[in-house]
């Protein structure tokens, strides 16, 4: 959901997960990384000889590379900073970076692929990779997995299993950025709060502590951002599941998305939380030190690291019956082209190895590398808080690799607003969102011929 990842502060605006890709012909839910649309080109320049050996290496005639993402943020410059290492390092390979808006994006990466005037690479959120790959935008992997010797075990698998589309790599994982529990210092010390509280019990006892050292509303729940990610992160927690096996149906109407849904309405219930929360305020709120916890993405540690405010994280609190947190993840892809240029994509293929390889620079704007050598290097664990929240890894989910999930995905976000307002009950909601949601599935599987 990201990104963001990390937000710019003028970045609230990006913390809007839920886009509509309209003319790209679905509903696309991602975490945003938004902000202005710049290009950049840096480097390159060479010899020019005749030859790649799947991936490792180029040495063919020197080519350029079209680059396009969505890191305008406070990520960007982390980025940019690679590809123009990158450029240095390869001197017939140019890549240039051209950056927009995620939803921008998403709506003109197929219509340019269409016409011939697509990037070469690119990066996909993990949860809009099955759309691409029904619709051809994007090319499979696997030979690039295979000549690369990329495999299950160099890679969280979670992580890796998720660019699986039929049978068949769409993208190579480049991170995870995972809901963590931000919480004031100052005010557990105020409130005799001694321990970081991981457990539901625990939780709610620091709640009644913080309203009695007068932090009257120490966890404001939000019905918009990220509420819809505290939803999956507890139905995941509480057992169940957002779809059945074959994602033809919705199950967070479950009675573990009724339980994980009344939770979050409770806050509010309960006076842990103002009613009608608007969008972000409960992020203000947190960095005013107006509230205690905060549940939200690793992406704003990057921006709480700038304040005085007295912040620390932990993975989410287990408040049902086993671990579970939601995650966003950036694949890296390369886009079909109308002609085939071998060279590009034997240069694109040598791209993606060396992004993925130097993770540990990318891991520095607020993110927790896909590769376990990376993940597990002294340099991750000395970056404080990616190396905390890092320790979700193995119990992180994402929904399905189906197309056009975001359509549905979009019910689900609907119904958690209309609950946290108190405007349907819980399972009202959930029924609701899950009945019009088995209506797109279903639409889903003609138009992406499934």
């Amino acid at each position: 959901m990201t990104d963001e990842h990390p937000f710019e502060r003028r970045s609230l605006s990006r913390r809007r997960f839920v886009m509509s890709a309209a003319g790209a012909g679905a509903s696309l839910w991602l975490a945003g990384c938004g902000g202005s649309s710049t290009e950049e080109a840096t480097g390159g320049g060479g010899d020019e000889t005749t030859a790649g050996d799947g991936g490792k290496t180029y040495t063919g005639p020197k080519v350029d590379l079209a680059f396009w993402n969505g890191f305008t943020g406070g990520d960007g410059p982390f980025m940019r900073e690679m590809v123009s290492q990158f450029n240095s390092e390869n001197k017939n390979i140019n890549v240039k970076m051209v950056v927009q808006q995620w939803a921008d994006y998403y709506q003109k990466v197929p219509t340019a692929v269409a016409s011939g005037r697509g990037p070469d690479v690119g990066v996909m959120h993990v949860d809009t990779l099955a759309t691409n790959a029904a619709r051809n935008v994007i090319l499979p992997l696997d030979d690039v997995a295979e000549s690369l010797q990329l495999e299950e075990g160099d890679f969280a698998q979670t992580i890796w299993d998720a660019g699986i589309y039929k049978d068949q790599r769409y993208g190579i994982p480049l991170d995870m950025h995972p809901l963590g529990f931000y919480y004031n210092t100052a005010h557990l010390e105020k409130a005799g709060v001694s321990e970081v509280p991981m457990t539901r019990e625990a939780h709610d006892e620091a709640l009644e502590k913080l309203k009695g050292a007068g932090f009257e509303q120490p966890f404001w729940q939000s019905s918009t951002w990220p509420a819809h990610l505290m939803f999956m992160s507890l139905l995941w927690q509480f057992g169940g599941d957002l779809y059945n096996e074959d994602a033809s149906q919705a199950t967070w109407n479950s009675e573990a998305g009724v339980e994980a849904l009344t939770w979050q309405r409770n806050l509010v219930e309960d006076g842990y939380s103002p009613p009608n929360v608007a969008s972000d305020a409960d992020y203000i709120a947190f960095k005013n030190e107006k509230n205690s916890f905060h549940w939200d993405g690793i992406w704003q540690t990057q921006d709480l690291a700038k304040t005085s405010l007295p912040w620390a994280v932990a993975p989410l609190p287990q408040i049902g019956d086993q671990k579970a947190a939601w995650a966003g993840s950036h694949n890296l892809v390369i886009m079909r082209q109308k002609s085939a240029d071998e060279n590009k994509l034997q240069a694109g293929k040598v791209f993606l190895n060396w992004i993925s390889e130097h993770s540990i620079d990318w891991a520095k704007a607020g993110q927790v590398p896909a590769r376990n050598s990376v993940r597990e290097s002294a340099e991750f664990e000395a970056l404080e808080h990616q190396s905390i929240l890092a320790e979700q890894v193995d119990y992180v989910k994402f929904p399905p690799a189906v197309p056009g999930i975001g359509d549905a995905q979009a019910e689900m976000e609907a119904a958690v607003n209309r609950a946290v307002l108190g405007k349907q009950s819980p399972r009202e909601a959930l029924d609701q969102a899950a009945s019009k949601s088995d209506k797109l599935l279903e639409d889903n599987k003609k138009k992406y011929g499934e």
